[in-house]
């Protein structure tokens, strides 16, 4: 496999302009994918056997969804390289960085080091989203560049990590001594930058210099069709994000689309139709849901997905993931395929930790609560690992795995603290005195109303996906029409 990757890498455009070639490499790689995944399960009987068919069927779409980018588009000379070198190789198959720095780690900590840091260097905006979780606005609170460049170097060098996400606050209105984030990854050539971005300060000069860079990758924002996406983030966005996409596809850059579920839009954004527009007629590589979270301004109860509209939403997409290979991550949904929640950190296999544009550290960036300041820490001569050690953080993880072993290795189908366990992150959050980063989080953790409808929201949807998890995960069956009979009575209840 690794003799494969390299050839892709090294003769990436001579490759894909060989079809008969490319198709070969392809199924060698389909090969290699189903054939990990039964060794896996003959090798740990303990394994369940739904939860990897979920993620080779996963990986089986990524591979797919990068064949159809092969097939489909003209990308720029340094995108084959930076996607196949960075991406492909130092990420997913050798992880030579990371290994390199995982055994004195787990030695010393007992768990896995962060795989990857989400940052938000600016809360600025240039549109003034319903709903936001940022409360994002044109108002510029920004990360100093010194800040934002020693945090990825130091992540680099201490963890191995080579991959970094970027959010906002939109990304590309970041500016510090002159700098913005395409500095940033020409700054750093052997990471990998993604990027969440409304998309509508995309020119034609920023497109090419994303293409000539090669190690960064857009995801657009959108809410649905024109209507839903005008609607929630003002009139004329929907045209302008179609004209970026069309930009970054001429210019040679992967990018891809990241949807916002909500009560309203849940059932559009999964059509069959709007996938196969989003993947198909413009091109996305791959995709993000995010269902939204009562966070952040005007945030409400009202506009979650209600659980019967999740658990459809858990079967439409991997009906999308396994029949048509589409490459789209639902991170409510499928935490199957990564073991859970990731945050504060990880819980074994790696995860995240979340840095604002204050220097605040948080579990997540819908966790709006934090006990450490990065700028703080580095003031007085400290570093990531410090933070990492945080005792917020560390009992976020140790119930991560104390809820797997008290529920016999499950349920991966809710595994998020806030939306699907609200009751235990509260009393964390108390226990620990974590500080909340605005009047929305202090609001929301002081509203007796927003605690019950969240604590009533999780209880609901827990006895929903037992029910699944115990016939698709530990039975590995189908669901039948007694199991949607007793869905359907747990949806009736109030």
């Amino acid at each position: 496999m690794n003799l494969l990757l390299n050839n892709i890498i090294q003769y990436g455009p001579k490759i894909v302009q060989n079809r008969p070639l490319l198709k070969m490499a392809m199924a060698m790689g389909e090969n290699y994918l189903i054939k990990d995944g039964k060794n896996r399960l003959k090798n740990d009987p303990s394994i369940s056997a739904g939860v990897v068919e979920d993620q080779t069927a996963m990986s089986l779409a990524i591979l797919n969804s990068v064949n159809r980018a092969l097939s489909d588009c003209k990308f720029s000379e340094a995108t084959y390289q930076k996607a196949g070198a960075v991406l492909g190789r130092d990420l997913f198959i050798e992880k030579s960085k990371r290994k390199e720095k995982a055994a004195s780690f787990t030695q010393k900590y007992g768990i896995s080091q962060p795989s990857f840091l989400l940052i938000s260097p600016t809360k600025a905006c240039n549109l003034h989203c319903i709903g936001c979780y940022a409360d994002s606005d044109s108002n510029v609170q920004s990360l100093d560049w010194e800040i934002v460049d020693k945090t990825i170097t130091d992540a680099y060098d201490d963890w191995g990590v080579q991959f970094t996400v970027i959010s906002g606050g939109e990304p590309l209105a970041y500016r510090s001594q002159g700098k913005t984030i395409l500095d940033l990854a020409e700054k750093h050539p052997d990471n990998y930058f993604m990027f969440y971005t409304n998309s509508t300060l995309i020119t034609d000069e920023v497109a090419q210099r994303m293409a000539d860079l090669g190690n960064i990758v857009p995801m657009i924002s959108l809410e649905g069709w024109r209507e839903r996406t005008d609607a929630r983030r003002g009139e004329g966005v929907f045209d302008k994000v179609m004209s970026s996409m069309d930009r970054l596809y001429e210019a040679g850059v992967i990018y891809g689309v990241s949807l916002t579920a909500t009560r309203e839009n849940a059932e559009e954004i999964l059509s069959d139709e709007f996938i196969e527009f989003l993947f198909h007629k413009k091109h996305a590589v791959m995709g993000w849901i995010f269902q939204y979270m009562p966070i952040g301004r005007s945030y409400t109860l009202g506009l979650m997905p209600t659980p019967e509209q999740r658990l459809q939403m858990w079967k439409q997409s991997w009906k999308l993931v396994r029949e048509k290979s589409i490459f789209l991550a639902d991170f409510w949904n499928h935490g199957t395929v990564v073991d859970g929640c990731l945050s504060a950190g990880g819980h074994g296999n790696g995860g995240y930790m979340y840095i604002d544009w204050n220097g605040n550290v948080s579990p997540c960036v819908f966790v709006p609560f934090s006990p450490v300041n990065i700028k703080d820490v580095y003031a007085k001569g400290g570093n990531l690992t410090d933070i990492f050690n945080e005792p917020f953080f560390a009992d976020l993880r140790k119930w991560q795995a104390d809820i797997k072993i008290q529920t016999n290795g499950k349920n991966l189908l809710n595994p998020c603290p806030i939306r699907d366990h609200n009751a235990d992150l509260r009393q964390l959050i108390r226990k620990h005195e974590v500080e909340p980063l605005d009047l929305n989080a202090a609001e929301a953790l002081q509203d007796a109303n927003y605690a019950k409808g969240m604590d009533v929201y999780g209880e609901k949807y827990q006895k929903i996906v037992d029910t699944i998890w115990e016939k698709v995960y530990v039975q590995n069956s189908p669901l039948e029409a007694e199991d949607t009979e007793k869905l359907t009575e747990l949806f009736a209840e109030k």
